[in-house]
């Protein structure tokens, strides 16, 4: 019968969720507060083996850094494996470790292009337009939201490493639902992104043409007949182009824009 009880399991996961970057070091990275997060059920199962607890929280005090919300999964089947070990020995301490290490690699590459990379950005780009004429709702969307979200996220995780133990691989690390996720996230983000650039990108024509009484303002008469938003669209693309084929920096993209909004407004064009 297993000494830890759902309590102590979910006791473990909430420290990890709100301490699991605590005391970071370039030494151990997360090492601290992942051995935090297991201190108190290590303590409970090994009661009062002295030298197994020690060893125990040493082997997890070491080298470990991932990506905290998908990564959340992998304190949770460490947490299963050094129960086993305690109960039956069928986990050694080398399989422990070496565990870890094989996990915070895939987890880190899985949970920053989901989260880091495509969902959070998302959410910034909805927070920027909800955000317009410096209104309160944008910033507030993104924190409450992202709350929301990834606090339950990583607790879920924890629980769920902790019960499937080695069998979370199968399901995480499968490379079809991986890319199933990661299609569906990159539809929605292309969706809020294209909503966002087409109102929050300006780049308004004020030259007109001008034959006697007859005045041709070049934005409403051409431009918007032809497509409206055209210009902030091309502006748009442009901007992508340079950071994804050329690999220009932030810095030069901010540079690129004011080059040509000073030459636009220099010729009279905007």
């Amino acid at each position: 019968m297993s000494k830890l009880t759902k309590k102590d399991v979910s006791h473990a996961a909430w420290i990890w969720l709100f301490f699991h970057q605590s005391s970071h070091n370039y030494e151990r990275m997360m090492g601290c507060g992942f051995c935090h997060s297991l201190a108190k059920a290590l303590k409970k199962m090994y009661g009062d083996d002295r030298e197994g607890l020690s060893d125990a929280l040493t082997r997890n005090m070491t080298f470990f850094n991932t990506e905290p919300q998908l990564g959340s999964v992998i304190p949770g089947v460490t947490l299963a494996l050094e129960e086993a070990k305690v109960e039956n020995g069928n986990v050694d301490a080398e399989m422990i470790v070496n565990t870890k290490s094989a996990l915070m690699g895939p987890f880190a590459g899985i949970g920053d292009s989901i989260l880091c990379g495509t969902y959070n950005p998302i959410l910034l780009s909805i927070g920027i337009g909800l955000a317009a004429d410096g209104s309160p709702v944008g910033p507030l969307f993104f924190l409450l939201t992202w709350c929301l979200t990834v606090i339950p996220l990583k607790y879920f995780m924890f629980v769920k490493g902790y019960h499937l133990g080695l069998d979370i691989v199968k399901v995480f690390l499968n490379q079809e639902v991986k890319e199933k996720i990661m299609t569906a996230l990159n539809i929605v983000g292309l969706i809020v992104i294209g909503g966002v650039a087409s109102t929050t990108v300006a780049a308004p024509v004020k030259f007109a043409f001008t034959s006697g009484d007859m005045v041709v303002a070049l934005q409403t008469s051409v431009l918007d007949k032809i497509m409206p938003g055209l210009l902030p669209m091309l502006l748009t693309v442009l901007c992508w182009y340079v950071a994804d084929k050329k690999k220009w920096s932030a810095n030069k993209i901010i540079l690129l824009i004011l080059g040509i909004a000073f030459v636009m407004v220099l010729l009279g064009v905007m």
